[in-house]
């Protein structure tokens, strides 16, 4: 088909020059002259003795690093709720209600009042006193009270009844004072487990009924 293009097109499809040789710049490396290798031979006076040589000190990794100090806040965690365990006495708590027995735990709103309280759990009977819990540091409610009421079956009526009751737009969860009436009970922070008292089965021997 080029043959049969104009001069000027054909011009355009012409082979180029070859190209020039060129010597190379450096020698090929067979044609270079190897050096012999020598021997360590003459070295060996510059090496170490081995009897002197101090054992190699081992470097600890970062599994390794990170594994001992989560072990070292475990221990150190451990250590810390013993001694609170040992310290912790319900019984000597000058702020704890009167008769246990006749104590309700109520988890409750924050913004809960005292005065609400007592207006929702006068129904089912007398109160003699209602505590509500606050942070020893900032003040701030820590959204659970404990009420004492002056018969126990009015306490018993409360625990069977108020449990899910909607106060201030948050339904309450009520349960029985554990602390002094269930022997080796502990809160949850010290090491209880995060599961609700009212789902542990319970003994009717450590309650009076």
């Amino acid at each position: 088909m080029t043959q049969f293009l104009p001069p000027n097109l054909l011009a355009l499809f012409a082979a180029r020059d070859p190209i020039p040789y060129l010597p190379p710049a450096a020698k090929l490396p067979h044609e270079k002259k190897q050096k012999g290798y020598d021997g360590v031979g003459a070295f060996l006076n510059i090496f170490e003795n081995p009897s002197e040589t101090p054992p190699p000190t081992r470097v600890e990794t970062r599994e390794e690093r990170i594994e001992r100090r989560r072990r070292e806040r475990a221990e150190q965690t451990a250590y810390k709720l013993e001694q609170e365990i040992a310290l912790w006495d319900p019984s000597i708590n000058t702020r704890a209600t009167g008769d246990p027995f006749k104590t309700l735990f109520v988890a409750r709103n924050y913004d809960t009042s005292e005065s609400k309280l007592r207006r929702e759990f006068e129904g089912y009977g007398p109160i003699k006193k209602i505590y509500l819990v606050f942070n020893k540091e900032d003040g701030k409610p820590r959204g659970y009270a404990f009420i004492e009421y002056e018969h126990e079956r009015d306490m018993h009526s409360a625990y069977k009844h108020a449990d899910g009751k909607k106060i201030d737009g948050k339904r309450v969860l009520v349960d029985v004072e554990r602390a002094r009436t269930v022997k080796g009970w502990l809160p949850r922070r010290l090491g209880r487990r995060r599961k609700s008292s009212r789902r542990i089965l319970r003994s009717r021997r450590s309650l009076r009924m």
